[in-house]
């Protein structure tokens, strides 16, 4: 038997989901740009002075890397996907804001059989993708495949969170009682269950 340290209480939970979350957001702050996700693609927002043209830019997308910079300067954004992507479905386009600032606006579709992303380059501080709550209405515009998959990730982390049994923790349990009823001669009392 293996001890492990008592769960914390919902109010304990809340208030390290709530830290976590601070330093999250902290992070992601720093960042040279902004983005957000779907199971599809990512999109990625990154601000620029507005004296600034296309012909000034490089955006090189490449299924497992993308590089973003100012010709001459430093790249503003150089690493590589956590996955892969699309890279015919992928565009990109310059945009402004105000009279000062435009924005490179950048859509990643992501590879078939992808998920969430942590981040959008690997040497990026991750995010908490167990936290990602899908947009209800866009949940039922999913495949059925993909659509079962998140309703499963989704119950799995609410029994989680109230210390219950996921649903893989549920299937292996109603096995070894199928297996236990079936084999009355053996003796389970000894057995040990993690």
């Amino acid at each position: 038997m293996t001890d492990r340290a008592p769960s914390p209480t919902p109010s304990e939970r809340a208030r390290l989901d709530a830290a976590d979350r601070a330093r999250g957001e902290e992070e992601q702050a720093k960042l040279p740009y902004k983005w957000t996700q779907t199971l599809e693609e990512a999109e990625v927002n990154i601000p620029i002075p507005g004296n600034l043209k296309a012909r000034d830019l490089v955006v090189e997308l490449k299924k497992g890397h993308i590089k973003v910079q100012v010709k001459g300067q430093d790249a503003i954004l150089d690493g590589d996907f956590p996955h892969s992507i699309i890279v015919d479905d992928s565009t990109w386009v310059l945009s402004s804001k105000s009279d000062n600032t435009k924005e490179i606006l950048i859509t990643l579709a992501k590879a078939r059989g992808s998920n969430w992303w942590a981040h959008i380059v690997t040497s990026a501080p991750k995010i908490d993708t167990t936290k990602i709550v899908p947009e209800n209405s866009k949940l039922s515009e999913l495949d059925g495949e993909t659509r079962g998959m998140v309703e499963k990730m989704m119950y799995d982390q609410n029994q989680k969170a109230m210390g219950k049994p996921t649903s893989d923790d549920q299937k292996k349990d109603d096995i070894l009682k199928k297996f236990m009823r079936e084999h009355p001669e053996m003796d389970f009392s000894n057995a040990k269950i993690n």
